[in-house]
C-alpha cells in the first residue's frame, strides 16, 4: 500500500491550487474576450484599431496574472514541502484536511488521479484513522475481536468513513454509537469501514471494491460466515457495481454476501446531477457564459454517473458528455443469493405527495432510492424497503430508525448460499 507523506500532500496541494487559480483567471479572461468581441462586432470596422490594441494589452495582462496565480501557489507548496518535517502528520490526518480532500476527490477525483495522485484517495479499509493493509497480520491487529460476520460500510460522494458517525451525539447521546457498533453489539458483526476516491467512475470503484473484498475475505483472521454490504448514496451504486463485476469474474467473496442494504442510493439517478449537466449545456450555447459552462463540465466522472445511476462501463463508455441527458443505463441484476434492501427518506412526512417528488431527501427522490421508474424497476422484495419521512439525505447515515430497521432485516435468517 502506497503511503503519501505530508510533504508530498502539501506540494500537490500547491500544484492543485495553482491550477485552480489559473483556471479562474482563464474563465475571467475568456468571459472578458467574449463580451469584448460582441461589443466590437456591434461597433464594426471603425473599432478595429481599438480592438487590436485591446487584444494585445488584455492578452498580455491576463497572461501575466494567470502565470502568477499558477506559479505562486506552486512555489509556496514546494517551499512548505521542503520545510515539512518527517515526523509531522500528513494533511489527511487532520479533520479539516480529511474533509477537504474528500470534497476535492468527489468533485475532481478522476482529474486528481491523473494529475495530482498524491491527493487522490486510494480505496482502503480504515481503522483508527489509518489505512489497514490487507494482510492477515494487519487485519488481526486492526480487528482483534474479528468475527465470522463482516459488515462493510461504503460511504457516498464527497464523504469519508467518519460520516457514519454523523450526529451521533444528537441522535444517541454519545459520539460512539453508530450503525456499525449497533450491529456489532446486537448481531455479532464486525464493522469494516472503507474510504475511497468518490470522483472516479462508479464502475471503476466497483472494480476496486470487488478486488478489495476478495483480499479482505481471503485474509480475514477467522473464517467468514457471512458478508453484509451497506452503502450510503453513491456507496450503494458502488456496491451493486462490485457485485455485478465480481459475479461476472467469479470472485470468491461474492457467494459470502447475504445482505445488501442501500441507504438513500440514487438507483435511477439524482435530479441535481442532471440539472448541473443541463445547465452546463445551456451555458455552452452563449460565448459569454461558455467559460462557466466548461467549469461545470469539468465535474468528476463520479458526479456524472449520478445523473442516472450508471453502474458499469457500458453505461458511460460511448455516451457523449455534451449530449442532452438521457437514461441509457443497463439493468444490473441483484445478486441471486443475497437479500437486497433499501431505505429512502423525504423531507415531507409522506413519500407520494407532489412536494415529496420535487424535494425528495434534498438530493435523492424517494422513487430513485426505491428503484421505481418507468424504464427501470429494481426488484426489491416485499418488505425489503422502508420510507422515513421528515428526514434529509444525511440523516440516513446514523439515525435510530435506520439502526432499528437494518438490525431487524439482518436479524432475519438469510437465504442459504447456493
Amino acid at each position: 500500500m502506497v503511503t503519501t507523506s505530508g510533504a508530498d500532500e502539501i506540494r500537490a496541494a500547491g500544484r492543485l491550487t495553482g491550477d485552480a487559480l489559473a483556471g479562474v483567471v482563464s474563465v475571467v479572461r475568456d468571459t472578458h474576450e467574449a463580451i469584448a468581441d460582441r461589443v466590437f462586432r456591434a461597433v464594426g470596422p471603425v473599432g478595429w484599431p481599438v480592438r487590436a490594441a485591446h487584444g494585445v494589452i488584455a492578452g498580455g495582462v491576463y497572461a501575466i496574472v494567470r502565470g502568477a496565480h499558477a506559479v505562486l501557489p506552486r512555489m509556496i507548496g514546494a517551499a512548505a514541502g521542503r520545510a515539512w518535517r518527517a515526523e509531522q502528520a500528513p494533511l489527511s490526518v487532520h479533520l479539516a484536511g480529511r474533509s477537504g480532500l474528500a470534497v476535492v476527490n468527489g468533485v475532481w477525483g478522476d482529474m486528481l488521479s491523473g494529475r495530482h495522485p498524491d491527493l487522490a484517495t486510494p480505496m482502503a479499509v480504515r481503522s483508527r484513522g489509518e489505512d489497514v493493509p490487507l494482510t492477515t497480520g494487519a487485519l488481526r491487529q486492526a480487528f482483534p475481536a474479528a468475527t465470522g460476520r463482516i459488515v462493510v460500510f461504503v460511504h457516498g460522494l464527497c464523504e469519508t468513513e467518519e460520516y457514519w458517525s454523523l450526529s451521533a451525539r444528537r441522535h444517541h447521546g454519545t459520539a460512539r454509537l453508530t450503525l456499525g457498533s449497533r450491529l456489532r453489539r446486537d448481531l455479532g458483526y464486525t464493522p469494516v469501514y472503507l474510504r475511497y476516491n468518490s470522483g472516479l467512475h462508479v464502475s471503476d470503484n466497483g472494480l476496486r471494491l470487488s478486488s478489495l473484498l476478495t483480499e479482505l475475505v481471503d485474509h480475514w483472521p477467522v473464517a467468514v460466515d457471512r458478508l453484509t454490504l451497506i452503502g450510503h448514496s453513491m456507496g450503494g451504486l458502488v456496491i451493486r457495481s462490485a457485485g455485478q463485476q465480481g459475479a461476472d469474474s467469479g470472485q470468491r467473496w461474492v457467494p459470502a454476501v447475504r445482505h445488501v442494504v442501500c441507504l438513500g442510493t440514487p438507483h435511477l439517478g439524482a435530479p441535481l446531477a442532471r440539472g448541473v449537466h443541463a445547465t452546463a449545456r445551456l451555458l455552452a450555447r452563449f460565448p459569454e457564459s461558455r467559460p462557466i459552462g466548461r467549469v461545470l463540465s469539468s465535474r468528476s466522472a463520479g458526479v456524472q454517473d449520478l445523473g442516472y445511476g450508471a453502474l458499469v462501463e457500458q453505461d458511460w463508455r460511448d455516451v457523449d458528455p455534451a449530449a442532452p441527458p438521457r437514461d441509457v443505463c443497463t439493468d444490473v441484476p441483484f445478486l441471486p443469493h443475497a437479500e437486497h434492501y433499501f431505505i429512502g427518506a423525504t423531507l415531507t412526512r409522506r413519500p407520494d405527495g407532489p412536494l415529496a417528488g420535487v424535494l425528495g431527501d434534498l438530493l435523492v427522490p424517494y422513487a430513485s432510492a426505491a428503484g421505481r421508474g418507468e424504464r427501470r424497476y429494481l426488484p426489491f422484495a416485499a418488505g425489503h424497503g422502508r420510507h422515513l419521512g421528515g428526514m434529509h439525505h444525511f440523516d440516513l447515515l446514523n439515525h435510530p430508525a435506520v439502526h432499528d430497521q437494518v438490525a431487524a432485516w439482518l436479524a432475519a435468517e438469510p437465504r442459504p448460499a447456493d
